[in-house]
């Protein structure tokens, strides 16, 4: 499928980025090219894959300029640039506007110049009934690509959207965080031990990413059927993975802009969602530009509700541990902890 073809990675030396690397490398593709805004974290790539099919392209998704040479010539695009940090958005929103939404945009109308073949573009479950200016953000991120969608033939570019939980282990996320304070023999914070989130591996990231590309049609957004646990159980399987039961753990109380549990897919959205077996599809309202169909004619929602973390599968600690097993990350960590622990 990926024979002889180049893919572009937007914000590609991030997390998601080194996961497709690992994956798609020693594969047949021809190229992979990079596309962020950090030139250390490009280089630090270069120099750990040291591999010719990977090229470095150095540019903001905010600057279209600097989005046409990167685009140029493309065959498949996987949209990753974000800025995904609750504070930071809750900040600096009109930042979150520039990059998320606004960026977003650019990147879609140069794939569309260039008629470049498929573009998924990634999103968060924070995106769904969102209550802080990140998930607004990519709220608006999706808008765009579907409404940018409906303007586009399935034979010119094919645009779709993957909605993620929280995937573990990734840079940012509060699984490295919690490693951390247990090495350095500080408290675990946590905000509500009760609070749920989706846990899916960078590998599942990368599924969620090729099922939508395989199977996607325009306006697509794809979401993976994921497991949950709560926080407090997350940080007391780490705690014993670690050796310290005993460690001490800090409720500090809900932060501003979190919530109990994450929803993936809402109620309204459940009513059209099809079915894939791990995946569900929700299709793109394509009525047109027909605002009658819209604003003047109504449907019965039958009785559904979201699909969220409080009432996916729950994990118990024995299967959250074999996940965390089963991440390269985790593994690192804990062998880097006993190694320390040994000295």
């Amino acid at each position: 499928m990926f024979k002889n073809k180049i893919l572009l990675i937007t914000g590609g030396t991030g997390s998601f980025g080194n996961a497709v690397l690992r994956n798609f490398l020693n594969t047949d593709i021809q190229e992979i090219r990079i596309f962020s805004r950090d030139e250390l974290k490009q280089d630090d790539m270069r120099k750990k894959y040291n591999n010719d099919k990977v090229k470095f392209y150095l540019g903001d998704v905010r600057d279209i300029n600097s989005l046409d040479d990167a685009i140029k010539g493309v065959d498949y695009i996987f949209h990753a640039a974000a800025l995904k940090q609750v504070p930071s958005c809750e900040f600096y929103p009109m930042q979150a506007v520039q990059t998320n939404i606004i960026g977003t945009e650019n990147v879609l109308n140069v794939a569309i110049k260039y008629r470049v073949k498929n573009v998924i573009v990634l999103s968060t479950d924070k995106a769904v009934y969102p209550i802080n200016a990140m998930g607004i953000s990519k709220a608006m991120m999706e808008k765009v690509a579907v409404a940018k969608s409906r303007n586009v033939r399935d034979n010119e570019t094919v645009i779709c959207c993957t909605r993620y939980g929280n995937v573990m282990a990734s840079r940012g996320s509060v699984i490295p965080l919690f490693i951390d304070q247990i090495r350095k023999d500080k408290e675990i914070t946590i905000t509500d031990p009760n609070m749920t989130r989706f846990m899916m591996s960078l590998d599942d990231a990368v599924d969620l990413v090729m099922f939508a590309f395989k199977n996607g049609k325009n306006g697509d957004i794809f979401v993976q059927k994921a497991p949950a646990a709560t926080v407090g159980l997350l940080a007391n399987t780490l705690k014993n993975m670690l050796g310290k039961p005993e460690h001490k753990i800090n409720v500090i109380g809900t932060r501003h802009g979190e919530k109990l549990y994450e929803t993936l897919l809402t109620r309204e959205e459940m009513v059209h969602a099809v079915d894939m077996g791990e995946y569900f599809r929700i299709p793109a309202d394509n009525r047109g530009l027909n605002y009658g169909k819209f604003f003047e004619e109504g449907e019965v929602i039958v009785e559904i509700t979201d699909y969220h973390s409080h009432n996916t599968k729950r994990l118990d600690e024995e299967e959250l541990k074999s996940m965390l097993l089963n991440l390269r990350e985790i593994k690192e960590d804990l062998e880097e902890f006993n190694k320390n622990k040994e000295i």
